[in-house]
């Protein structure tokens, strides 16, 4: 078995105490660290993605892998620092304002990240100005995920949705979703993406940036 594939197993199966150390090994055998992120990491976590999303694994499985995940990439990000194309792009994500719900947010941030974005997660209970601000700030930006949680909070998401769309600024996708949000509404507000579960937001993600 590759060193890969090893680094591949050990994501999939939420192995964080062990991944840090392979990939450090893998490093020293001289493998490129972006085929590590690539291959090892970021391929695995869009199969542990597919798996949660018809149903194979559930949400403990998929954290334990995000969290794996991440501690490799801990390892990799000094030897990353300055090479072209590392991220996919970048993610601002909340939760809208009256909305304190925030573990499906998070699971979706991970999923994202895990997908090669570098994501900025303002949090829950997050105000329209903070949105606009955040995104004035990154004007890099290619995705701004709004979630959620409940019925009562819809409305928010919409005037947000609505707000950003005013203020001019652009180059960015909108993404929603959370529990009470379907693609109906999605397509309602004006959204250009929707997502059912986090598995399904990291290829919404990479899909709107590809044809952006």
């Amino acid at each position: 078995m590759s060193k890969i594939e090893e680094i591949a197993q050990a994501v999939e199966g939420g192995k964080a105490k062990i991944i840090g150390g392979l990939v450090e090994e893998a490093l020293a055998e001289g493998l490129d660290p972006v085929k590590i992120l690539n291959e090892g990491m970021i391929n695995t976590m869009s199969i542990v993605g597919e798996k949660f999303r018809v149903g194979e694994i559930f949400v403990p499985e998929m954290l334990v892998a995000a969290r794996a995940m991440k501690k490799g990439v801990e390892v990799l990000k000094p030897r990353l620092a300055g090479q072209a194309g590392i991220s996919v792009g970048k993610c601002i994500i909340g939760t809208v304002a009256g909305d304190l719900h925030d573990i499906g947010k998070n699971l979706v941030g991970m999923m994202i990240e895990s997908a090669g974005f570098e994501v900025i997660d303002l949090g829950v209970d997050v105000s329209i100005d903070t949105f606009i601000e955040a995104l004035k700030n990154n004007p890099d930006t290619n995705i701004l995920a709004l979630s959620a949680l409940l019925t009562t909070t819809m409305p928010a998401m919409k005037s947000t949705l609505e707000a950003v769309k005013a203020s001019g600024l652009s180059g960015f996708k909108i993404v929603v979703g959370g529990a009470p949000i379907t693609q109906g509404y999605a397509n309602e507000i004006g959204a250009d993406g929707w997502a059912p579960d986090a598995g399904s937001a990291a290829v919404v993600a990479k899909k709107l940036v590809s044809v952006a």
